[in-house]
Formats: C-alpha cells, structure tokens, sequence
C-alpha cells in the first residue's frame, strides 16, 4: 500500500510502500515516554521502502530492554515522531509512526508487542465517556 506522510508542522514528508498486514500497537515503556500515551503504532517496513520528499528529520539512539538501539526519527521543529529504524544487522528494519501517515485511517494493527508493560487500565477506555469533539 502506498502512503504518504508528515510531520506536524509540515517540514518533513515522506513517501512509503508498506504492508497493511505489518501494523502493530508497542506498550513498551520505551514507546510510551516517547509518546506520553499508553502506546504507539507503527507501520513496518524497509529503509528502501521510505523516501523522505522534503526535510531531514532529527535522530536520537537509545538502546531498548531487549538489548537492541532504536534510533528515533523525528521533526527538530515541531518535535513529531516520524519513524524508527536499527543499526547493524537490523539497520533495514524501519518503521513508520502510525500518527504521521495520512491514510491512517485505512490502517488496524495486527498485532501487539511488549504488553507486559501494557497499563492497567487500557481495556477500560472503550467504556469511557466521550464526545465527539471538545
């Protein structure tokens, strides 16, 4: 499936073929200091599947749990997580951050990972109140 994306505020954009089958929801606590939310989706892909079309994001490492650097792709403007990618032998091991991609809305996860970490109360939200816009 073909996709495009963007930071917040415009800066970066990028191109990307990616497997609709390939989404999943992270509960790493990794994932969600990083996101100041319970989790994170993203699409998996290749490096060659990614083509940046305007602007060049900023990349932080940090080594995970499982021993392995996840380098983080994001806006140095706008402060928008855009991918995450490895180093070494998993250096084509990308993924794109779910909230960047325009079509999201086309994308369900398939899958979730680290979810011994997963909080508490994540199977209450659907039973929260809500509003359709605030």
């Amino acid at each position: 499936m073909q996709v495009d994306g963007q930071c917040h505020c415009g800066k970066i954009t990028y191109e990307a073929e990616i497997d609709p089958e390939a989404v999943s929801v992270c509960h790493c606590r990794d994932c969600q200091t990083l996101t100041g939310s319970p989790f994170r989706v993203t699409a998996i892909c290749a490096a060659a599947d990614v083509k940046l079309t305007g602007g060049s994001p900023k990349i932080y490492g940090k080594r995970g749990d499982n021993g392995r650097m996840r380098l983080q792709h994001f806006c140095g403007d706008c402060g928008s997580p855009l991918f995450t990618s490895g180093e070494g032998d998993q250096a084509d091991d990308w993924g794109i951050r779910w909230g960047s991609i325009r079509q999201r809305d086309q994308l369900r996860p398939v899958r979730q990972i680290w979810c011994q970490s997963a909080v508490v109360w994540i199977g209450a939200v659907p039973l929260l109140p809500g509003r359709p816009k605030d």
